[in-house]
């Protein structure tokens, strides 16, 4: 049997929740930026049932998702929002076999944010914690980070974080692009231990992140919301040769197509070798899943 995008079952380690009670949280004037910024057709923003977005994984090959309690800005702010773990935990426990939990970060919580995120993983069995530096405007490499990079280590669980620019997601509140691929190098040094995986491409510093994930053993890349068709050819090759073990599949759904996004992966030609741990075995390395 053939390694390509329909043979391999995928594991798609960046994805949004967007049931009704998902959406209920997050600020109308967002759909500017998913329909008419991003291009997503009106039907799927306004909402996927988990049987609908099953149906879309089953479809394009993908065996499980990581679904993001993500938060968004402090609370209190314009256009901040988050979702409650509550809300991908009861995903994860209906479908254990489908669906994984990522706890998201708000770093001015504090030492209450970092035992919530510790009752994420102890109770609610959430494999990771995921970061929007931008949202916050607060980069990688702030000390308020360091108390969560430490229970991650204590913990054993990676943490995801947007690299590269933020676009404009509602317009009564642009934030700065703060998390530019090489911040993640002073946080690599200091905690050698922690799993960072640096999410979208890194775009427009993909190389930057591509030197980060060369240069440090646990520093890893998310290929997630940039089309793979647009792939700068440089991160084309790092997959296909000496990156081979650095990279993980992600689509930030619904910003991207779960079928679509497999179809493009497809079109580079990858090795093998190098396309089975782009869409699988790093992954389940990196987060120690099993199966």
């Amino acid at each position: 049997m053939s390694d390509s995008p329909r043979d391999v079952l995928a594991i798609d380690a960046v994805v949004n929740i967007w049931t009704d009670e998902a959406l209920a949280v997050r600020p109308s004037a967002l759909k500017g930026f998913y329909v008419d910024k991003i291009g997503r057709e009106e039907q799927t923003y306004q909402g996927i049932p988990l049987e609908q977005m099953l149906q879309r994984m089953d479809a394009a090959g993908i065996e499980r998702a990581f679904l993001i309690a993500v938060k968004c800005g402090r609370e209190g702010l314009r256009s901040h929002f988050r979702v409650p773990y509550e809300v991908v935990y009861k995903a994860c426990q209906q479908y254990p076999d489908r669906f994984h939990g990522l706890a998201g970060i708000d770093p001015f919580e504090g030492m209450a944010g970092v035992r919530e995120l510790e009752r994420a993983v102890t109770e609610y069995g959430f494999i990771g914690a995921h970061y929007y530096p931008h949202w916050f405007e607060i980069p990688p490499d702030h000390r308020k980070m360091y108390p969560y990079y430490v229970k991650c280590i204590e913990l054993g669980i990676p943490i995801q974080m947007q690299v590269g620019q933020s676009l404009i997601y509602t317009p009564d509140n642009p934030m700065r692009s703060v998390g530019q691929p090489i911040l993640l190098d002073t946080v690599a040094c200091d905690l050698p231990e922690l799993k960072l995986i640096g999410i979208h491409v890194g775009v427009p510093w993909t190389d930057e992140m591509i030197a980060m994930a060369w240069k440090h053993p646990n520093v890893f890349i998310g290929t997630d919301a940039h089309s793979p068709k647009y792939w700068p050819q440089s991160f084309v090759h790092y997959i296909n040769t000496y990156g081979q073990d650095k990279v993980i599949f992600g689509t930030d759904f619904p910003v991207l197509e779960f079928d679509r996004t497999l179809r493009e992966i497809d079109g580079h030609g990858f090795r093998p070798g190098p396309l089975r741990k782009l869409l699988r075995d790093n992954v389940m390395r990196i987060y120690g899943l099993s199966g």
